[in-house]
């Protein structure tokens, strides 16, 4: 009898998200999912070589597995960084091809790198000289009002030439010029069929998909055509969402707490934090806030959690306080 095929790692996975996906949000993300790959916030490579390389990089050993994503297009600087990443003990170094912000274009990376196939291609094959680990690439579709196919095929194809042989797709054009980053994940048209083709033409190469997932039923639908989902902002604002994918994505017993474990967990993690480097308890709070979304009494559990003048308390009393407002049926509103 054969025995089943291995699940791809990233079949499925949690998007970078500037500002949110730190590792306060990591830690508590792994609380709901063993399996779910994670990411971190962009680094770029000018602040690894000249700010905190602890800061930037440090995370816990709980959130395995765990990549890091790269900001930069200097090959030596990405290959010095991902030799950082890969000594601190990332599992996956990922180059970041998406990101629209004014401030990434003014460092010219990003979704800029999409124009400049060769650039990525270099730094890829820089990075891949230097670890042992797996170097992946997070791209859009197209840039500005470029909407052919063969731009984004032809880009893949540049930089799978250079070694790289796992491309995550957010399936929208990213505009340089007009719109906000916010603006960017919602105005651009989702055009998944996109990135189903270029698993069609490039089959030897892993091929995940990202953008306006929001369901596990759009997750297995689009596990149909390609070999990975990646969730953004509905995997933080919902959390609870990622407790059935260990099950259901990969096969794999659901080993599940209860939102009132994972809330204690959650509370010893602060207590340990605070302790080791005095990080205060609503930087890591700020995180939690959607794991009670839909149930009776989740506004006024919110509120505590939220409420600034709680924080010179411990937090095991801010969670009493929160704990007072915990129904447990569940409503299709919050009440």
């Amino acid at each position: 009898m054969n025995a089943p095929a291995p699940v791809s790692p990233w079949r499925l996975s949690v998007a970078p998200m500037m500002d949110w996906t730190d590792r306060h949000c990591r830690y508590f993300h792994r609380l709901l999912t063993k399996q779910t790959l994670l990411y971190t916030e962009m680094v770029t490579t000018g602040a690894l070589a000249h700010g905190s390389v602890q800061r930037h990089l440090r995370f816990n050993a709980e959130e395995h597995p765990v990549a890091l994503q790269l900001g930069g297009s200097d090959a030596a600087e990405l290959a010095f960084a991902a030799r950082l990443g890969e000594q601190w003990g990332y599992d996956e170094i990922n180059l970041n091809c998406g990101c629209p912000s004014d401030r990434v274009q003014r460092g010219a990376f990003g979704a800029c790198l999409m124009a400049e196939p060769k650039t990525v291609a270099d730094g890829v094959k820089a990075m891949l000289d230097t670890v042992e680990i797996p170097v992946t690439v997070k791209h859009r579709i197209g840039i500005d009002r470029v909407e052919s196919y063969d731009f984004v095929r032809d880009f893949v194809g540049s930089v799978s030439e250079a070694g790289c042989k796992v491309f995550m797709v957010h399936a929208r054009n990213a505009w340089l010029d007009g719109l906000s980053p916010k603006e960017n994940r919602e105005v651009p048209p989702l055009r998944y069929e996109l990135a189903y083709r270029l698993k069609r033409d490039f089959p030897q190469l892993t091929i995940g998909i990202n953008g306006g997932v929001t369901t596990d039923e759009q997750i297995a639908k689009h596990l149909q055509q390609v070999d990975g989902v990646m969730v953004g902002r509905e995997a933080y604002h919902h959390p609870w969402l990622l407790t059935g994918w260990d099950e259901r994505f990969f096969g794999v017993p659901a080993d599940a707490l209860s939102r009132d474990e994972v809330e204690d967990q959650m509370v010893r993690y602060m207590e340990r934090a605070f302790a080791e480097d005095g990080c205060p308890w609503y930087a890591i709070a700020r995180h939690m806030l959607g794991l009670r979304h839909g149930l009776r009494g989740a506004r006024k559990w919110r509120q505590v959690w939220s409420d600034h003048r709680l924080k010179p308390l411990p937090p095991r009393e801010v969670w009493a306080m929160a704990q007072a407002h915990v129904v447990d049926q569940p409503e299709t509103a919050e009440s």
